[in-house]
């Protein structure tokens, strides 16, 4: 397989999920419609969650395009490369999807990323539009955690067909209209599990961080299933529709916090302790 059609392939399954998506989504508005559920609230968290990929995509466009160009660089560097066949693509798939686990799960865990990731987490509602909330600079952290499968000589466009096809698998993920699935809970992400992602609950927090495999959360601890309804959201009470807000919600607790530090130290640990730590979480140095 050539990387040319290798790039039409990524494209095509990329389109493949946004048309499910978007089947999804007509049949949510129909519903709400026809229940009266399309108020005024539900309807500007819709705007609000699209509105999140203006800043996300001029990122995207502005610097991570040729940030990219960071694997070309260290394929060629390498004196070794794997070459593109469907044997090492279901290899990079794989890798791609135990690698997103970790740059899902670290996000939850690091408060830095915390305030990118925060911004999908961020709306009461749960449905298509929402699994296009995004932080501003989610795509950095993504490009960064995997470097390691550039570094194992997996060609440039077999990273990003990997990455997308994780990605873009999500798509059907945020809706409620899709109950359980049978024995393909056991092994695949689905929406019921993707629903305990999206949870305030405590039950619920920092649960089923998969992205096509629901195997990882079963083998690293953090599985969840679900029981009642989850309860949307960010666990703190944060009900915005202002754009802006949303985009960089998390921005000005952490700015406050390190300012209110009693030490660079503490400052510091701000930034990549947990979202919530305190300085009186560490003990005092010897």
């Amino acid at each position: 397989m050539t990387p040319t059609s290798l790039d039409a392939l990524t494209a095509q399954i990329d389109e493949v999920f946004f048309l499910i998506g978007a089947a999804i989504l007509a049949i949510e508005l129909l519903e709400a419609a026809i229940k009266g559920n399309l108020r005024g609230k539900t309807f500007w968290e819709m705007v609000v969650s699209a509105s999140t990929q203006i800043p996300y995509l001029a990122v995207q466009v502005l610097f991570l395009t040729g940030a990219y160009s960071l694997y070309w660089i260290i394929a060629y560097a390498l004196p070794w490369q794997i070459p593109i066949t469907l044997g090492t693509l279901l290899i990079v798939l794989i890798l791609a999807d135990v690698t997103y686990y970790w740059e899902h799960r670290i996000a939850h865990e690091v408060r830095l990323l915390w305030t990118q990731h925060a911004v999908h987490h961020s709306s009461r509602d749960m449905n298509i539009i929402t699994g296009i909330r995004f932080g501003p600079l989610e795509g950095l952290w993504s490009l960064i955690i995997h470097i390691p499968l550039a570094l194992m000589g997996f060609a440039p466009e077999a990273i990003l067909f990997g990455t997308i096809t994780v990605l873009a698998y999500q798509t059907w993920l945020h809706t409620e209209l899709i109950g359980k699935l049978g024995p393909l809970e056991w092994v695949l992400n689905t929406p019921s599990h993707h629903r305990v992602h999206h949870g305030a609950d405590d039950k619920y927090l920092d649960k089923n961080y998969a992205g096509i495999l629901i195997i990882w959360d079963r083998m690293f601890g953090t599985f969840q299933v679900e029981e009642e309804r989850p309860r949307y959201g960010l666990k703190r009470d944060f009900n915005s529709q202002n754009p802006v807000v949303v985009w960089f919600s998390e921005i000005p607790g952490l700015v406050a916090d390190m300012r209110r530090a009693r030490s660079w130290a503490d400052a510091w640990r701000y930034l990549w302790r947990r979202p919530g730590w305190r300085p009186n979480e560490h003990p005092p140095a010897e």
